[in-house]
């Protein structure tokens, strides 16, 4: 507005005053005119909202406004509000219809992670028709819709309600929940299961939730089967993952899957066991262990295996590693589940600096409750040089072990030293061979023959005890014995000692170049046969075949200047033995590893060794490289 005219060479206007847009909306609104663009559903809101601008002439009073669109179009408003609010859940409200449809909805989605399927549920032009055809016409809005259902659902109050028939297509109904488990169970132990539908994730596939303090307690058995729904489609992939030449005589795959699982219906003996069985019953075809190629099965098809730490107030459990492999998580996480233990056992069951028997009885099992279930653990005496304490172990082997060297520390600790007997007894040829000990101290092979003359007395007398009375009977019998077993064990030893040497003695010197390739493999036997410690780690019950097996090399070094190349064909099959042997015991778990049949391989392969080059000793057992194969074979199964 200006108060004055002026015409010169153009038109001015004087004493100008400012008009301020919104003046006029309300002054001209017969000549204003409103477009709208932008409808979209508010959450917030609770109704469908659009951006409003205002123009008079052309000329832009409002902007963008944010205005109600329902009286605008109140038929996409509906459309809108179905969309967003009903069947993509995108809505705040306590209306119990809502909260069990999203519920229904969320166990079919799981279902389609779970078979791994992107077409159980059916499409949200589905679910819209369903609200779109028992909704009022009028209802465009959160606030309509409460109006309308607060008479609605007196007469019906399960109109809006799913059923889950009608949330899976009709294809997909043989895909059953059973199939797909929620919980794995293992003994008394119940793991939580989930799935996850996304190729190329670390976890794609089933994964185990596995809480830490009772990791030590699930065993790495059953979970090669997989869940039901997916151990067909695994069967197929493991028998494709088989070289083309073995491969073509289980075709086609999904054939021989179904037959293989129609004929073992409970799991009972590992996957690939079963496997090889049956496949060979079908076919005659037999399929070895080093065959299957498992790096070609897919990840989705392997167990995840998720360990979750301890729940703390206001917190979700939070997961401390996961991988495909059980036996390395429990390796890595190891320290964790030993301080999880040590913090279970708050009745002070774990000690320190003991020297005596001193604590009653101790437990062979030891298991209290923790957010709901059962931590166990294993405790035992551990050596401590100068002491004994109690420490609380993950298994039982761990158990055994650390029991065995902790009783035998104790009954040192209250056993006077045999040494000044030792001295008397044995003769000056002996404490002349024990003396002239190439593996370190000969104090340290004294102590190593005492360990080993412990050990001899505690397995002659019952073995280990678990309560003061037990353990004093067996210090009573191991202090009246200790002495001559002691003698008797070092007058083994020095005859180990002296076949060492003598051995030795033949191998210095300028080595032919035939004949080299036998000597490494020689050096390389008695390292594994005498070593720092190696009366003790043997155990009296070996010594005799370890002094055999040196006349074996012996003998050996008479026959290899005679005739080399016999020796190298004999070498051949013993090597050929231990590779496999080294593969077979790499796939083998720690707590494996540490059995007695497992160990018994190794002795096996030296009993071989006699077999071949030193006959005339005899060996300890029909032995031959077939009898080594099957004994580790039954190990396996």
């Amino acid at each position: 507005m200006v108060a004055e005219l002026v015409e010169t060479s153009r038109l001015w206007g004087r004493i100008a005053a400012r008009i301020e847009p919104e003046w006029v909306e309300p002054l001209a609104t017969h000549l204003i005119k409103k477009h709208y663009s932008e409808p979209h559903w508010q959450k917030s809101q609770g109704a469908v909202m659009a951006m409003e601008k205002v123009t008079l002439y052309g000329l832009p009073i409002v902007a963008g406004r944010l205005v109600n669109y329902s009286r605008i179009d109140p038929m996409l408003c509906r459309e809108l509000f179905i969309r967003h609010a009903l069947v993509e859940g995108d809505w705040q409200t306590r209306h119990s219809f809502f909260r069990a449809n999203l519920k229904l909805r969320e166990e079919v989605e799981e279902l389609e992670h779970k078979s791994r399927r992107r077409d159980i549920l059916v499409d949200d032009e589905t679910l819209f028709s369903f609200y779109d055809q028992r909704i009022g016409k009028d209802v465009v809005s959160s606030r309509h819709f409460d109006r309308w259902w607060k008479v609605a659902s007196k007469d019906q109050p399960e109109l809006l309600n799913f059923e889950k028939s009608m949330l899976i297509k009709g294809d997909a109904n043989k895909v059953s929940a059973l199939d797909y488990p929620n919980y794995w169970h293992q003994g008394n132990l119940k793991f939580r299961l989930s799935y996850q539908f996304e190729p190329g994730t670390d976890a794609d596939g089933v994964t185990v939730h596995i809480p830490l303090p009772i990791l030590n307690q699930v065993k790495d058995e059953g979970f090669d089967w997989q869940i039901p729904g997916i151990r067909h489609e695994l069967v197929v992939a493991l028998i494709k993952s088989l070289p083309k030449p073995i491969r073509r005589n289980f075709v086609p795959a999904p054939n021989y899957a179904q037959a293989f699982l129609e004929r073992v219906t409970q799991p009972q003996a590992p996957l690939l066991d079963s496997l090889e069985k049956e496949l060979r019953r079908m076919t005659g075809v037999t399929v070895s262990r080093d065959d299957w190629q498992l790096e070609q099965v897919p990840d989705h098809l392997k167990i995840t295996f998720r360990i979750i730490g301890e729940k703390k107030t206001g917190e979700k459990n939070k997961p401390l590693a996961e991988s495909k492999d059980l036996s390395a998580l429990k390796l890595k996480l190891k320290e964790k589940v030993q301080e999880t233990l040590s913090a279970v056992a708050d009745d002070g069951i774990e000690q320190n600096g003991l020297h005596i028997w001193s604590f009653g009885t101790l437990p062979e099992c030891y298991e209290q409750k923790r957010g709901g279930y059962s931590v166990k653990a294993f405790p035992a005496l551990v050596d401590e040089k100068d002491s004994i304490g109690i420490k609380l172990f993950e298994t039982e082997s761990e158990q055994q072990n650390a029991m065995w060297e902790g009783t035998r520390r104790l009954l040192l600790l209250n056993i006077p030293s045999p040494i000044k007997y030792l001295h008397e007894k044995l003769p000056n040829k002996s404490k002349l061979g024990l003396y002239f000990n190439p593996y370190g101290k000969v104090l340290d092979l004294i102590d190593d023959c005492i360990s080993c003359g412990v050990d001899k007395l505690i397995a002659e007398n019952g073995g280990l005890a678990w309560n003061e009375q037990a353990f004093s009977s067996l210090h009573d019998k191991v202090r009246a014995n200790l002495n001559d077993a002691v003698v008797d064990i070092a007058k083994q030893v020095e005859q180990i000692l002296t076949a060492v040497f003598n051995i030795n003695k033949r191998l210095k010197g300028r080595v032919d170049i035939s004949l080299a390739l036998a000597l490494s493999d020689i050096k390389e036997q008695i390292s594994g046969l005498a070593f720092n410690g190696f009366v003790t780690s043997h155990g009296w019950k070996r010594l005799a075949d370890v002094l055999r097996y040196l006349n074996g090399i012996e003998r050996r070094l008479e026959k290899l200047a005679v005739d080399p190349n016999k020796d190298r064909v004999h070498m051949s099959r013993v090597e050929h033995i231990q590779r496999q042997w080294q593969q077979w015991l790499a796939k083998l778990s720690v707590q494996q590893k540490q059995s007695t049949e497992v160990k018994e391989i190794r002795w096996m392969i030296e009993e071989l060794r006699i077999s071949l080059f030193a006959q005339q000793l005899g060996t300890a057992y029909p032995i031959s490289d077939k009898r080594i194969l099957q004994a580790m074979e039954n190990i396996a199964s």
